[in-house]
């Protein structure tokens, strides 16, 4: 039995006190009495007295452990103690607590990795977060810069009249995007369920009800590629608005990334993957024809196109159709070279199945994506709100989804919808070149 406290109470933040310790004259100990608790992660003796570095959520400050006062220090690196103090400076300046009380609340049973040096190797850091956020100061900052972020981007929605909201993650049936899904049996319900590739369908089915501006933050699964910026299971932020078209999307989404950004990392500027970007609006727009162009691969002629890429050691042996070239096309040579904030507008309504058409441009859609520093942060467009034209282009997908199609039926106000990586953008804003960086926990290929 574990003779240990159960609970350590009234203790305060670590950074707290260190900053009333900061405002102290070298060797000058304030009279306040403070309880912290952390991680033991340093450890210096000289003589009587014990040097502990501890560490919480917070941030670090050095523990000043006097014989006179507490004894002998049985405490070894890894750790969780109590501690009460008062805040310090020592003779060279450094912020502490000189401690009056320490208790040791968790045993560590085994050794912790080089805490000097940090935990550098990727595989051990990916599948023991808990140990890379023990040792790296680095990673517990990103991830808590990372949940800063999700709730500036609540916030934001919020004060702008959206209403958050939770639709299905398992579906009866698919849609939203053009993805893979994973497919799971509902014993209870004897049918096939599937993992949400995507929200859009139930969120503008909310449009319908009349909820007007919704939004959802939450998980969806793709059973594909693993990459850099691509996971199975990743984070995204979709709303929808009602009244508004791409127009009115593109500049709230300016407005969103760069108040994020600013309330995130206190600054719009980033430097990510090579480049450096400045995420205040106005952003740069583009036509995705005029993209094309410049690149010397627009043309609707599919033989035409996949010549031209070919030309350009574009491997297109998967590509079947002249939008899926196109989309090659785009994601070879168009996505990486646009370095600053940009807006790629107006696509061909081949490659966008729930858009609007464009008033006036035969074949073209209200839709757009947006990049930064080479890469695609999102997708957005003018919903299509007619059932007969959505029926019609299900039908040339080779699928169905009756039920939104009646949903439809009874009418959808214009609306303009964006979906926005979430692990992407945090990718952004703190400099991390892969996604595994900024997802705690991963999905990895089993261990060997």
């Amino acid at each position: 039995m574990s003779s240990l406290p159960t609970r350590f109470p009234d203790r305060e933040q670590i950074a707290a006190v260190r900053v009333q310790a900061e405002k102290l004259e070298a060797d000058e100990e304030s009279a306040e009495k403070h309880r912290l608790a952390g991680r033991v992660l340093g450890r210096r003796g000289h003589g009587k007295l014990v040097f502990l570095d501890l560490v919480d959520r917070s941030g670090q400050i050095q523990l000043l452990c006097s014989a006179d006062r507490v004894g002998e220090v049985d405490v070894d690196l890894g750790d969780v103690v109590g501690v009460t103090g008062s805040p310090s400076k020592t003779k060279r300046g450094e912020p502490s607590l000189a401690v009056d009380e320490l208790q040791l609340l968790a045993k560590i049973k085994r050794p912790l990795p080089d805490t000097f040096h940090g935990l550098v190797d990727a595989e051990t850091r990916y599948r023991k977060r808990y140990l890379d956020l023990l040792v790296n100061e680095d990673t517990r900052r990103d991830f808590l810069a990372r949940t800063r972020m999700v709730t500036a981007i609540r916030s934001y929605l919020d004060e702008h009249g959206f209403v958050e909201v939770e639709t299905p993650i398992l579906q009866p049936r698919y849609g939203g995007a053009l993805a893979e899904p994973f497919v799971t049996h509902s014993n209870e319900l004897d049918t096939d369920l599937y993992l949400r590739i995507a929200d859009e369908l139930y969120l503008k089915r909310l449009i319908v009800g009349g909820l007007e501006k919704v939004y959802e933050i939450g998980k969806d699964f793709r059973n594909e590629s693993i990459s850099y910026k691509h996971q199975p299971e990743f984070t995204m932020l979709e709303w929808y608005e009602a009244y508004a078209d791409y127009g009115d999307t593109m500049a709230r989404i300016e407005d969103l990334v760069a108040t994020v950004a600013q309330q995130t990392i206190g600054t719009t500027k980033v430097s990510f993957r090579g480049h450096e970007a400045d995420l205040k609006a106005p952003w740069r727009r583009l036509k995705l024809a005029e993209a094309l162009k410049e690149e010397g691969v627009w043309t609707h002629d599919a033989d035409d196109l996949r010549r031209r890429l070919s030309e350009r050691e574009i491997d297109t042996g998967r590509d079947d159709t002249w939008a899926q070239l196109v989309d090659h096309a785009l994601s070879h040579l168009v996505e990486p070279k646009l370095s600053e904030p940009t807006i790629l507008y107006d696509y061909p309504v081949e490659l966008s199945p729930l858009a609007r058409r464009k008033e006036g441009e035969d074949g073209l859609v209200e839709r757009f994506e947006y990049f930064v520093c080479g890469t695609e942060l999102g997708n957005a467009y003018s919903e299509l709100n007619d059932a007969d034209e959505q029926a019609a282009r299900f039908s040339e997908l080779g699928g169905e989804d009756p039920d939104y199609v009646e949903a439809l039926s009874y009418g959808m106000p214009p609306t303009g919808g964006l979906g926005l990586g979430i692990d992407r953008l945090a990718m952004v804003l703190t400099g991390r070149e892969t996604i595994r960086d900024v997802i705690l926990f991963p999905t990895l290929r089993p261990a060997e």
